[in-house]
């Protein structure tokens, strides 16, 4: 769903006014530090943390090329701060100084298209041109979906990762960038899903947010009331599994264990949901990291998450319920060159009944993964090894 410029001026802070005030202080002394920092790579996530593919290029560029001045931006509250103190230096995320650094330095580095000090105040800079600064977009997962968020008009990224032919080309065909702009280097996390331990009897259900209820504006009431959560599809849908006997027998009979980890964006709705089953978990950030739960779990629910494609890459089984698809499509993402029924890793469902039944016969195949999901996984992945990270820097030094 296209937003209005009122309805974004809806999404913006009081406190993002401030930092009008520490880009205009920071302004002069980045014209001065950088001329004593001339190949500063600011590197992040977002503000609280470090498990996307911001940390993992940093890790690699601490580890692999330790002589390359680089810098990771971060909260020191984060639960992940210390791991990255550790790698090498770090700038408080958002602060004076990292308004500094990232109008100093050589380029800006981010999983996120607002991993910056502080994002409604670059995207107004950047987008209109009153700052130019190099910026590479590592991405936060394969794209699938035709987001226009994310278009080169509302962005102005210089470099743009891709980890596939298929995504590689629909960007290059629809986003707008200039020639050589898209690179298909695979994604840097990518680079720690190939050596795992699976629990076998562990089952993941991680379905990913809705924007019309996670950050509501005016235009949420198209889609529906997101007053009362407990109202919403979403709620409704998900709950009802949660809570489904059926899903509790199976789960008893088996010795099986559902995690449950909703998107961060909708972390905060975790206490609404009520579960049929002891051997349900709710999985809360930050004691539970995305990465690892993808990696030890042997099977996989979720809805239109883009977390689907780490299992696939994986070679792991999974389905998808996605109750709401018109809604979906409607409020968030337009349909790109992705179809689930055609291209998907998994069957897809649409009603509880369906969902139990598929879950049903994956436990009955003890999670083999069927040859026509293989097939699809080969196909898909044509960069599947450990030098998504290598590629990525490569790059980088070249556009330098």
């Amino acid at each position: 769903m296209k937003e209005t410029f009122f309805q974004k001026l809806q999404r913006v802070k009081i406190g993002d006014l401030g930092h009008i005030f520490l880009f205009l202080l920071a302004l002069p002394a980045a014209l001065v530090y950088r001329l004593f920092r001339r190949d500063l790579w600011l590197v992040c996530d977002n503000k609280n943390e470090a498990r996307d593919n911001g940390y993992w290029f940093f890790k690699y560029l601490c580890e692999q090329c330790p002589e390359q001045d680089a810098v990771y931006a971060i909260s020191k509250r984060s639960p992940d701060y210390r791991k990255v103190k550790q790698l090498g230096r770090t700038v408080r995320y958002g602060s004076l100084r990292h308004w500094v650094l990232y109008l100093a330095a050589r380029v800006n580095i981010s999983s996120q298209k607002g991993g910056k000090p502080n994002a409604a105040v670059c995207y107004f800079l950047e987008v209109k041109g009153l700052i130019k600064n190099t910026r590479v977009f590592l991405q936060h997962g394969i794209i699938k979906d035709d987001m226009d968020w994310l278009h080169y008009e509302n962005t102005k990224m210089r470099l743009f990762v891709t980890s596939t032919e298929r995504e590689y080309k629909f960007l290059c065909e629809k986003f707008g960038y200039p020639e050589g702009s898209i690179i298909k280097t695979g994604l840097c996390r990518f680079d720690n899903l190939h050596s795992f331990t699976v629990k076998p009897r562990q089952l993941l259900l991680m379905p990913t947010w809705r924007s019309w209820i996670a950050a509501p504006t005016s235009a949420s009431k198209e889609i529906e009331d997101v007053s009362d959560f407990r109202s919403t599809g979403y709620f409704r849908s998900w709950n009802a599994f949660l809570k489904s006997g059926r899903l509790a027998r199976l789960l008893e009979e088996n010795d099986l264990t559902l995690i449950f980890y909703p998107h961060r964006d909708m972390q905060r709705f975790l206490s609404y949901f009520e579960l049929g089953s002891d051997r349900i978990v709710k999985a809360s950030w930050p004691g539970y990291d995305v990465q690892e739960l993808l990696k030890e779990s042997a099977f996989l629910i979720t809805d239109y998450s883009s977390i689907a494609m780490d299992f696939a890459y994986m070679k792991k089984p999974l389905t998808y319920y996605q109750f709401d698809y018109d809604d979906f499509r409607r409020g968030q993402y337009s349909e790109g060159y992705f179809s689930y029924e055609k291209d998907g890793f998994g069957p897809v469902c649409y009603d509880l009944d369906e969902l139990i039944a598929e879950l049903k016969k994956a436990v009955t195949e003890n999670f083999a993964e069927p040859e026509l999901y293989l097939k699809r996984q080969e196909a898909f992945f044509d960069l599947c090894d450990d030098k998504n990270c290598e590629r990525t820097y490569k790059c980088i030094k070249e556009l330098l």
